[in-house]
């Protein structure tokens, strides 16, 4: 919400700096983000103050005191030398006058009378004819042979919007002669308003909380109608179908008017609150809006087929042209504003086309309503029509604010475009409002807030915020009945008045205070303890963290698989209302996402190692939520170490890269003696260059290279991609308590054991049966070398392996293991067929 401090002053009245005003907004809940300086000076140390040093010049820029003024037109005279150029003289002050040479198209010969910015010489601007924006120092200066001693400015010049055509003129009561800053300048508050604080969207809004904290009084618009005109009953009718998502709707009417631009006051202050002027009509429901914080809107009666508003749910398959000129089909479950022959807005979000205020329009109907926010929300994220007034119908708006927009909205209408406004409102309510009350217990101050105060000073810091409290006795003792203000949607119990309470107090001056009771005792949480162990394990592995988006698409999803049909629609958790369509289910796999982010990050560097952690979501049939386990994915890619001089073009990562990483994830969880790596049927992974973790039966995971087409669908510029994907719970489920053993200080005696197996047989197969039978001695097998040929038979292969033995109490002879050889060598061959290689 931007906040002009200028509009702002209409209804408080404000003796503290910007500067302090911020403070004070920000310590009442009211976080200000930033503010922009228009036309003024910062102040010394500002934080917000804009960097006037840059080449670029900053969004708002101060108007020098001493050489930009509030001017008047003496006379406007041709210039001798140039057609399109003429030569006004303006004055700014007593018994000072310049000629300037322009050629503004909206200066006209004979002009007298007229206020203008005028800059003089070494008056700092935006140069208005530069392509990009640009600093422009004003010097003396001849055009076409006749000297200009300074400009009249548009507002390009001055940093307050794009236009420069045509230069400003200013209201006619403007003070010749005063610096344009003193007359002109303003400061901007932008303020982060919280959903909780819906009433802080309006200048009136944030007026109340500075008049609450500050003891100002709030001075309010006139909410006066006129009674002169034609009866409004005899000529506008209002039905409402459906009071759920309509509780009240207000209509008035005003006839005669003439559209045209609004004034420049008008439109400057919009500017400054970010919205865009289009004409008096459209401007003066975004002025109300962004006044009072009730969204309206303005239809051409003449459009309105029998003067008569239907406000219903749409039909189905009923279509609508809205103000965007886009035609949209509508759902049930949309509300419209309708006449009899079809739908005229979509409700609370956009206008329809059909109505539309246009150059032709003589006849306003102006009407202000309540709308279901849930409607609202619903309908602004299916059409993707996010708007002030959206958001604001979603938070919810004063339930008795509609009549006083109406009249507001008339009353600025016949003010500006004239016309004659129609003797009363048609205010249709079947839902009359009652204000909310709450019994708030002294008690609960003490309690919550840690302060001792009277019931007639909680009284008093509530009544600043427009509540009506009375003390009454209660079951929980002294007590007040409080009667929430209208404009309070957010307040429906009593914490949220303890919190008002706090912030009137003042949030710093709540006393600090430390605990008064012993801590809570500590209590381990394991599953989290173990999940933080594996990310230590996969740092220490080489391998850096990544957090993807949960919320992801079911085209990326299946789009792992090479058959691009990996899961159903049913088989994915869908969002009812995403905010985008590449956002519209949750995740039933990690690896796409990541595989994503992989792709990005190979365009930077030559090696990514990712690895993440995190649920997938699993609907299971007749439950209401849905499974959520958690898996882990390792994605390694690009070269094993970054190239140096010494090797420019490293090795690349491969399957036994990543299935090292496994085996120590494996080994630190105790599970390297229980675990297998089997043949993978996974259809997005290498068919020859995968495999499947099991231990005890159980799956834990699968691991390998990409699948070829997965890999080059993904745009991946790397011939090997290596993933993995292990469901975490399965893991830490099946994993051993590590066991720690003392180091032997003798040393190992190592033995190569060469062995002839099939081809189908596993190498992993054949070194647990080693471990299995190598007796308590063997401390480590490893397989060092594969060869097949000759003299091997064919069918078969030869598998090397290197055994390490060693005894806590002496150094091991060969003559000591001889037995456990003989014993292995049987076991081996009984069990698996292997013999030794001759």
């Amino acid at each position: 919400m931007r906040v002009p401090l200028s509009w702002l002053r209409e209804f408080v009245d404000i003796t503290m700096s910007p500067e302090e005003l911020a403070e004070r907004l920000t310590r009442a809940g009211l976080e200000v983000a930033s503010i922009d300086y228009v036309g003024l000076q910062a102040p010394n140390g500002s934080a917000w103050a804009p960097d006037l040093s840059s080449a670029t010049p900053p969004d708002y820029i101060p108007w020098d005191r001493e050489t930009i003024f509030v001017g008047q037109i003496v006379d406007v005279q041709p210039h001798p030398n140039a057609e399109r150029l003429k030569l006004p003289k303006i004055a700014y002050g007593e018994g000072r006058e310049l000629t300037v040479v322009t050629g503004a198209p909206n200066i006209e010969f004979g002009m007298s009378g007229q206020k203008v910015v005028l800059a003089t010489k070494g008056a700092r601007l935006l140069d208005g004819h530069s392509e990009t924006r640009q600093w422009l120092t004003l010097k003396p200066t001849k055009l076409r042979g006749v000297p200009s001693e300074g400009m009249v400015c548009s507002e390009m010049e001055l940093a307050l919007s794009d236009e420069h055509e045509g230069i400003i003129f200013l209201p006619d009561d403007a003070p010749v002669g005063t610096p344009l800053a003193d007359y002109w300048g303003d400061a901007v508050l932008e303020i982060e308003t919280t959903p909780n604080y819906a009433h802080t969207l309006s200048i009136l809004g944030v007026a109340r909380e500075v008049a609450a904290f500050s003891g100002a009084e709030l001075r309010m618009p006139s909410f006066d109608l006129p009674t002169n005109g034609p009866a409004i009953a005899d000529k506008i009718q209002v039905e409402i179908v459906d009071s759920s998502i309509c509780p009240r709707f207000v209509a008035g009417l005003i006839e005669g008017v003439t559209i045209a631009p609004s004034p420049w006051w008008m439109q400057r202050r919009l500017r400054l609150a970010g919205q865009r002027p289009i004409n008096n009509i459209a401007d003066i429901t975004n002025y109300v809006m962004l006044e009072l914080g009730e969204p309206s809107h303005a239809f051409d009666a003449d459009q309105v087929a029998q003067g008569r508003l239907i406000i219903r749910p749409a039909a189905t398959g009923e279509k609508l042209e809205t103000l965007d000129h886009v035609v949209r089909e509508l759902r049930p479950i949309d509300t419209v504003v309708a006449d009899p022959n079809g739908p005229s807005s979509l409700a609370g979000v956009m206008g329809g086309a059909a109505s539309e205020i246009s150059d032709s329009t003589i006849n306003v109907l102006y009407e202000a309503a309540l709308w279901n926010p849930i409607a609202i929300r619903r309908t602004a994220q299916h059409f993707k029509l996010f708007s002030e007034a959206s958001k604001r119908f979603e938070k919810g708006v004063d339930p008795t604010l509609p009549p006083r927009t109406a009249i507001r909205g008339l009353n600025l209408i016949q003010q500006i475009a004239g016309g004659t406004i129609a003797n009363g409102l048609v205010d249709v309510c079947p839902e009359p409002f009652s204000r909310r009350e709450i019994e708030l217990a002294l008690g609960e101050v003490k309690r919550i807030l840690g302060i001792e105060l009277a019931l007639t000073e909680v009284a008093t810091l509530l009544s600043r915020l427009g509540y009506e409290c009375a003390v009454v006795e209660s079951s929980r003792g002294p007590a007040l009945h409080v009667l929430v203000p209208a404009h309070r949607t957010d307040v429906e119990i009593e914490a949220d008045l303890l919190e008002d309470v706090a912030r009137m107090y003042g949030y710093d001056e709540i006393p600090e205070a430390l605990m008064a009771d012993t801590l809570p005792t500590q209590r381990a949480n394991p599953l989290f303890e173990a999940t933080e162990r594996l990310r230590d394990m996969l740092v220490a592995a080489g391998l850096d963290e990544a957090i993807s988006y949960s919320l992801s698409n079911e085209t990326l999803q299946n789009s792992i698989y090479v058959s691009e049909n990996g899961a159903t629609a049913a088989q994915f958790v869908r969002l009812e209302n995403p905010l985008t369509p590449d956002r519209s289910v949750m995740r039933r796999s990690i690896l796409p996402e990541l595989l994503n982010i992989v792709v990005g990050d190979l365009r930077e560097r030559e090696r990514v190692a990712l690895f993440e952690i995190g649920a997938v979501f699993e609907p299971v049939v007749g439950q209401l939520l849905p499974d959520e386990p958690r898996n882990v994915a390792l994605i390694l890619a690009g070269t094993r170490q970054t190239s140096t001089w010494s090797q420019p073009e490293p090795e690349g990562f491969d399957f036994f890269d990543l299935k090292g990483v496994i085996e120590e994830v494996l080994r630190r969880h105790g599970l390297r003696e229980r675990a297998s790596f089997q043949v993978a049927s996974d259809e997005r992974l290498h068919p020859g260059r995968s495999a499947k973790i099991v231990v005890d039966e159980v799956e834990i995971g699968v691991f390998g290279e990409l699948h070829p087409l997965v890999r080059d669908r993904f745009g991946f510029s790397v011939q090997r991609v290596c993933v993995a994907e292990l469901s975490v719970d399965q893991l830490l489920k099946v994993s051993s308590q590590t066991k720690y053993a003392s180091i032997s200080r003798f040393p190992a005696t190592v033995q190569d054991l060469a062995l002839v197996a099939n081809d189908e047989l596993a190498a992993d197969l054949i070194a647990k049966t080693i471990k299995q039978y190598g007796g308590e001695f063997l401390e480590d097998v490893r397989l060092f070398d594969v060869y097949t040929g000759s003299p091997i038979p064919a069918g078969q292969r030869s598998l090397a392996f290197r055994l390490r033995f060693r005894a806590p109490d002496r150094t091991l002879a060969d003559k000591d293991l001889l037995k456990t050889r003989e014993k292995l060598l049987k076991q081996l061959e009984r069990e698996l067929g292997v013999q030794i290689r001759s």
